[in-house]
């Protein structure tokens, strides 16, 4: 839906809840995708929301509450009573409602497990069993799978029996007597291929699955390089477990991307985009801005300690913005490339040793280039050549400096199994600002007979 018309239908919505014209809201949602209606959820006011909601069948209302952000999920949760979870959790996909229940106090998503359907109940009983941000934690346990020795007529069968459970059908899963993944047959093959022949003989043996364990980014990126739209999951010993489908792939990839932005901004906690408690927002970003502010009070102690200097050069802090500046902007970029780099598997650790030379030579050249123009500026502007050779030197050097924080310290974060991200934002420009603030006036001290 376009903006436009976005807030033409929240401003309809907004008056009949409060007129509580129960049948122009069923009449305006009703031809509306569950996606939209839950895009809409995030701009009607609370009271209309919670009446709109409950308005929804359970069917709908299960798809709707699957496509809300955790945020304004958990708003609506608070409002629900026991009865109406239960019917809700009742019409979801198993991965979509232990993702529900996983965040419900014990006492009542155990009631709810209990008021479910006994399949539904043991499947994400299952399901909650895995870490939630591991393979396990993300599939799905609605998929179809088929014996190796069953005919193609056999396999259709099964298609058609499983079509109100499973969603989408792009491939079947084929087992073995002991329910071990043994091939994948699509359902383009599975469709061309004659009735009697059996589907060992159409499956393919090259399986690409992924293990319960293993981390949702991992599973990702395997996606990625595959170009899959589903992965089937096994177990430790090889069992067919569960599938993990394009939708959850691209919930994970939207979900580590925001979680490495969020960090680099310096958030280690999760801050939702439309929180609305400054409290809140206050409480997860002022430690980290406390880390810069500790960072900045070392780097007045630096100046302080070249106060000398800087009296008989005054000259020297006029160029102390573009210094930091600089340095902070070239650890940026070399970090933000080496996290991003790290986080889709296209930054290979066998091979750091030439990256760190790369990233060497780059930052060189750069700070060479910079360094002339800084140099030019510096002989135009106070005819002193000696002074300019200085900064543009300083310059050069703190370039190089902060590019190679921002490669390696991710690289030492990420075997100390911390998330890499964390080496940006608050961190390389803190370190940048003391570190490039010493070097830049330890070498205007040096050369100051020279001036």
């Amino acid at each position: 839906m376009e903006q436009r018309d976005i807030k033409e239908v929240v401003d309809n919505l907004n008056f009949l809840a409060e007129a509580r014209d129960e049948i122009m809201i069923k009449n305006i949602l009703v031809d509306l995708h569950p996606a939209d209606i839950a895009d809409l959820f995030h701009h009607i006011n609370e009271n209309s929301r919670d009446y709109i909601f409950n308005l929804l069948n359970a069917d709908l209302a299960s798809d709707v509450m699957a496509e809300l952000d955790e945020s304004a999920r958990d708003d609506l949760i608070e409002e629900l009573d026991e009865n109406r979870l239960s019917e809700i959790v009742d019409e979801m996909d198993s991965d979509d409602a232990t993702d529900l229940l996983s965040d419900l106090p014990k006492d009542i998503a155990k009631k709810v497990l209990d008021r479910i359907d006994v399949k539904d109940s043991q499947e994400v009983k299952e399901l909650l069993r895995h870490d939630e941000d591991t393979a396990g934690g993300i599939m799905a346990k609605e998929y179809i799978a088929v014996h190796q020795d069953s005919t193609v007529d056999e396999a259709i069968q099964e298609v058609r029996k499983k079509a109100e459970e499973v969603e989408d059908v792009f491939n079947l899963y084929v087992t073995d007597e002991m329910n071990n993944l043994v091939g994948i047959l699509s359902l383009k093959d599975l469709i061309l291929a004659k009735a009697h022949r059996k589907v060992s003989e159409i499956m393919k043996r090259d399986i690409i699955s992924v293990k319960t364990s293993l981390d949702q980014e991992k599973v990702a990126n395997i996606a990625k390089k595959y170009d899959l739209v589903s992965i089937p999951v096994i177990n430790e010993v090889g069992k067919l477990v569960g599938r993990i489908t394009f939708d959850d792939l691209a919930d994970v990839m939207e979900e580590e991307a925001s979680e490495d932005i969020q960090i680099m901004a310096g958030i280690t906690e999760e801050e939702e985009i439309r929180e609305t408690s400054p409290f809140r927002i206050m409480r997860v970003r002022l430690p980290w801005l406390l880390v810069g502010f500790i960072g900045e009070l070392i780097s007045a102690y630096v100046l302080k300690k070249f106060e000398l200097s800087l009296n008989q050069i005054i000259a020297a802090a006029f160029f102390i913005p573009i210094i930091m500046a600089m340095g902070g902007n070239a650890g940026i970029q070399a970090s933000t490339t080496m996290v991003r780099g790290m986080a889709t598997g296209e930054i290979n650790m066998l091979f750091f040793n030439k990256r760190i030379l790369r990233e060497f030579f780059v930052s060189l050249f750069t700070g060479f280039i910079l360094g002339l123009l800084i140099l030019l500026t510096i002989v135009l502007w106070l005819n002193n050549m000696n002074f300019g050779l200085i900064i543009a030197l300083a310059l050069m050097v703190v370039i190089v400096n902060a590019s190679l924080v921002g490669v390696i310290v991710p690289v030492i974060l990420k075997r100390f199994n911390i998330d890499p991200a964390i080496a940006t934002g608050p961190f390389i420009t803190t370190s940048n600002d003391v570190l490039g603030l010493f070097i830049y006036l330890m070498l205007i001290t040096l050369f100051l007979p020279y001036f």
